[in-house]
């Protein structure tokens, strides 16, 4: 019997030793990696993760000649991924930039539309004061401006514009929001996004909340 006690003892030894090489691999971020440094807010099934372009360079690497910092618009990649086997409807006209300065006055910005930041960048006189506009509907006709409707189409595709997460899945894309050229103010800033809920039982998750600090200085 002994000998039959070694030879199972080295058959558990080496299951054991293969269920570690097939254990599943870690699919986050390495320490250090772009996404890991990311600021989120991750709770109740949803990650919501925030990038904010403050550097030229790098915007308008991503963004060419419809640069929206060259109008004193900040521009945030927002990556929202469920976790959930259920869809995740986000309610983008509620999303809003709070801005809290040490020495002055709350402000709560709105986010703007691809065709809205069109219009700033042609026409940056328009671009005096943040704005506080709600984010308006799909499908916004053409402007008559084609320098502007330009402009709008090579930030369309770029814009989050798609409400709902899918079950296990991810969306991404940029919000727009007017500082006028304040850049600074990212600093002491989060966006907030205070309506999301299950689809279809539209039980509503609590809100959330992505402070910039961390991230501005990329």
């Amino acid at each position: 019997m002994r000998p039959f006690s070694l030879f199972a003892a080295l058959l558990v030894a080496l299951a054991f030793a293969f269920g570690q090489d097939r254990a599943p691999a870690n699919t986050s971020a390495a320490p250090g990696s772009t996404e890991a440094s990311l600021s989120r807010d991750r709770h109740e099934g949803l990650n919501v993760s925030v990038d904010p372009y403050t550097d030229t360079e790098r915007a308008k690497k991503k963004f060419g000649k419809a640069n929206p910092l060259s109008a004193g618009i900040l521009p945030l990649e927002v990556s929202l991924r469920n976790e959930l086997d259920q869809p995740i409807r986000i309610d983008l006209s509620t999303v809003q930039l709070e801005v809290r300065p040490p020495e002055s006055k709350r402000q709560d910005i709105d986010s703007l539309s691809a065709a809205e930041v069109a219009k700033l960048i042609v026409h940056p006189e328009g671009s005096k004061t943040p704005s506080t506009r709600r984010f308006p509907p799909i499908g916004i006709p053409s402007s008559g401006d084609k320098k502007v409707d330009d402009m709008a189409d090579i930030l369309r595709p770029l814009a989050l514009d798609a409400d709902i997460v899918p079950p296990m899945g991810m969306i991404h894309g940029f919000l727009f929001f007017n500082l006028s050229h304040e850049m600074t103010l990212a600093e002491n800033a989060s966006l907030y996004m205070p309506n999301a809920m299950l689809v279809p039982s539209n039980k509503a998750l609590m809100f959330f909340e992505v402070s910039l600090r961390t991230t501005s200085e990329r």
